[in-house]
């Protein structure tokens, strides 16, 4: 028997118990820059990459505001990343205006697992090529969830997707205990030291490929893009050169 007697649609189990069309999109996550998501008592951050598919181009948006208190970056397949972006704006606003509150962030994750399993249920569609790192505030304090082809949603202190991003889990795993007291700025700044450590070789972090998004108890979603993030970045040098002092 072979492989691609089931890989033709995301409806079909091999022998093995496995959906090929489901694992072929979370290696598509796995193509794409990295995303390094981290959160404390108070405060979510997400640090993204972004790249440039040529020298005549501008680079991509990683990082997209949903609500005042939810936003997302992305890994994987730009175009499925904003079908799921719309529709999570669309369950934003309605839940503003049937129940007058803004929408939960569990609720609003569970909501796009959900619409992904489907694509794995009905024979013609398609698995998303995307994996989505979500963060965001409410009720129950700060909140990041990691989303994935196969429609499985999971929490966490700390987590990265993307190109290389073992690495930068590999580092978030040696300190996440540390998060939890950090302020804002330290656990940015924590964010992009894991971050960098998914680049290539010869690859520096600047102000054209860094984003920075940011929710927490006192902050709306907000998203940094350009020079404004190299605050952050010579924080991230200054703490550098203090170490190997």
């Amino acid at each position: 028997m072979f492989r691609n007697q089931y890989d033709n649609d995301s409806s079909t189990w091999s022998p093995q118990g496995r959906i090929f069309q489901v694992e072929y999109a979370s290696e598509a996550v796995k193509q794409g820059s990295a995303v390094v998501g981290l959160k404390s008592k108070d405060n979510a951050v997400l640090v993204a990459v972004k790249r440039s598919p040529n020298e005549l181009a501008s680079y991509q948006k990683k990082i997209i505001r949903i609500d005042d208190h939810m936003g997302i970056a992305m890994a994987g397949l730009t175009s499925d990343a904003r079908v799921l972006s719309n529709y999570l704006r669309t369950e934003a606003m309605r839940s503003k205006m049937v129940y007058g509150r803004p929408l939960p962030v569990g609720r609003a994750v569970n909501a796009i697992g959900d619409k992904a399993q489907t694509n794995t249920q009905e024979y013609g569609r398609r698995p998303y090529g995307v994996g989505l790192l979500v963060i965001g505030h409410d009720d129950t304090g700060p909140h990041l969830y990691e989303f994935n082809p196969s429609g499985i949603v999971s929490e966490y202190y700390a987590y990265s997707i993307g190109s290389r991003s073992q690495s930068a889990r590999t580092n978030l795993e040696r300190n996440f205990e540390t998060f939890q007291d950090m302020s804002l700025k330290e656990l940015i700044v924590q964010g992009l030291r894991s971050l960098r450590d998914t680049l290539q070789q010869g690859k520096q972090l600047d102000a054209l490929n860094t984003s920075i998004g940011f929710v927490g108890k006192d902050n709306k979603m907000t998203i940094l893009d350009g020079q404004v993030t190299q605050e952050y970045l010579d924080l991230l040098d200054e703490g550098e050169a203090m170490d190997t002092e």
